[in-house]
């Protein structure tokens, strides 16, 4: 069932997910609404589905020519359906210029509270602030305080941090909000209250929807792990409905600004145009794009970015994709591994249209899959296909830094033509002492990655830590196969790259 879940998943981006998901959920309301399971007419919801979604469309167009920026639709919608879901439904004309007013603003903190392109604040929760405190029209967060909906917004909100692998995220805030929420709840009254008050957070509150669609906006989250657990941790505790300061009483959208202001000063700033210089085969259908950044960044090897280019008719996958950064942080250019299918994306289709000088954007560095500090740590290497890539930036930066591991690579693909950064492995085999197998699954010398082939090409597997990279139904079978073997989740870390499509 899970792999059948995964399997629709893998089909579209994450942005498809979510909106597909804010869609059906406003769909479900206007239909309960009729029913009347729910307080509100069902012709307010719509008309507030064709206020928000007209206003967000219109001021987007118009922000990205002013601002000369990279256009994102599917931002702009969800944006639309979150601000449906969460003001109050315009049951009259003074309500539905009031939600094209909250929409306007939504759509401009994205260009105007920005810093090198990349909004700082979420844009619902920016826009239903301001609204309260400007023209007294508080957000109801009415999608999360309804039984009828309630399942539709829990389990549509799991598939969407299963796409985007934040579970970490939601979980820490789950917990510190609850216990915030039983802290505060026992010294305002007491220890009896306490069931009662987690019982309202849960099923009368904006709770589930907040931390599934809110919480995870990518562009306002910390880059890493433990970043992103201490940010959940912290919009957690002020996410409490007790929590205040003076007479300010925290709002959801007040407890997310504020951590959105946490997220900013930890993480990497701005948006980078990157330029393209040309173009290099590696392996067979496999192509490096290399480019050249307007400015330097840091990052660390094995880590990804999130690539917008605004294409026409984009399909279910979107304008936007997150791939690893091929090349070292030493490097000048910055690099991007693609591998291209038959009938390949549009987003790939545009990617193998592109020039040299024409340009693509990045932005929202992030992911875990990186080397552990400790330098007597013993390592593993494991890639199907194009899943090198981020053992490819990670064997340069140690080239450039002159730094020697214990590092035994295993590489599983098709045929000899498919390995892609052979050359580069090799240098580091000779400089560095690299270890690496080649296992070709067809052809002469075709070999299987299986318990007895990482038994035999790395004896001491089992005082070594595993990492995994690949399409993902490869690396679930690798990691399956490690954990038959004996080896502890703990010491298995898998990619998560989902730009293979």
């Amino acid at each position: 069932m899970i792999a059948a879940i995964d399997a629709v998943l893998n089909r579209v981006t994450m942005y498809r997910v979510a909106l597909y998901y804010l869609g059906a959920l406003i769909g479900a309301a206007i239909l309960f609404a009729a029913l009347g399971w729910l307080p509100y007419a069902p012709l307010a919801i719509g008309v507030s589905f064709v206020v928000a979604s007209a206003t967000c469309f219109a001021a987007n167009w118009a922000f990205v020519r002013a601002f000369d920026a990279a256009a994102s639709v599917e931002s702009a919608w969800i944006t639309a359906f979150i601000l449906v879901l969460i003001m109050p439904p315009a049951a009259s004309p003074a309500a539905a210029l009031s939600l094209a007013f909250v929409s306007l603003w939504a759509i401009a903190s994205k260009f105007l509270i920005a810093w090198r392109g990349k909004h700082l604040a979420n844009p619902a929760a920016f826009a239903a602030a301001l609204s309260a405190f400007a023209i007294g029209l508080p957000a109801t967060w009415w999608v999360g305080g309804n039984l009828a909906l309630a399942p539709l917004v829990i389990l549509g909100g799991l598939l969407v941090v299963r796409k985007i692998r934040r579970f970490d995220l939601v979980a820490a805030f789950a917990v510190a909000a609850l216990a915030a929420t039983a802290i505060t709840t026992y010294g305002a009254a007491s220890l009896g209250a306490v069931p009662s008050s987690i019982d309202a957070t849960l099923l009368h509150s904006s709770f589930f929807f907040f931390a599934f669609v809110m919480l995870t906006e990518p562009a306002t989250t910390p880059p890493e792990r433990g970043l992103r657990i201490l940010y959940g941790a912290l919009v957690g505790i002020l996410f409490a409905p007790s929590v205040h300061f003076g007479s300010l009483y925290l709002t959801p959208e007040l407890a997310l600004l504020a951590g959105n202001v946490f997220s900013f000063a930890i993480s990497p700033k701005g948006r980078h145009r990157l330029t393209l210089l040309g173009v290099e085969k590696v392996a067979r259908d496999t192509y490096d794009f290399v480019f050249a950044p307007d400015r330097a960044f840091s990052f660390r090897p094995g880590q990804y970015l999130e690539w917008t280019l605004p294409h026409r008719s984009p399909d279910s996958r979107g304008t936007r994709r997150y791939f690893t950064i091929a090349s070292s942080p030493g490097e000048d250019e910055v690099r991007l591994g693609v591998k291209f299918y038959p009938e390949a994306s549009s987003f790939k289709t545009a990617l193998a249209a592109m020039r040299p000088g024409e340009a693509v954007s990045a932005a929202a560095l992030a992911g875990d899959f990186t080397l552990p500090r400790d330098l007597r740590e013993k390592i593993a290497w494991i890639a199907g296909g194009i899943g090198a890539t981020p053992f490819r930036s990670m064997a340069a930066d140690l080239l450039a830094r002159g730094e020697r591991r214990d590092i035994a690579l295993l590489y599983a693909a098709r045929s000899a033509a498919d390995f892609a950064y052979k050359p580069l492995f090799d240098r580091a085999e000779r400089e560095l002492g690299l270890r690496a197998a080649y296992l070709p699954s067809e052809g002469p010398g075709a070999a299987a990655l299986d318990r007895a082939t990482i038994a035999a090409q790395i004896p001491d597997w089992r005082a070594r830590t595993f990492y995994l990279s690949g399409p993902q139904g490869m690396v679930e079978s690798f990691a399956q196969t490690l954990r038959s073997m004996g080896v502890p989740r703990r010491r298995i870390r898998t990619d998560f790259f989902p730009g293979f499509a």
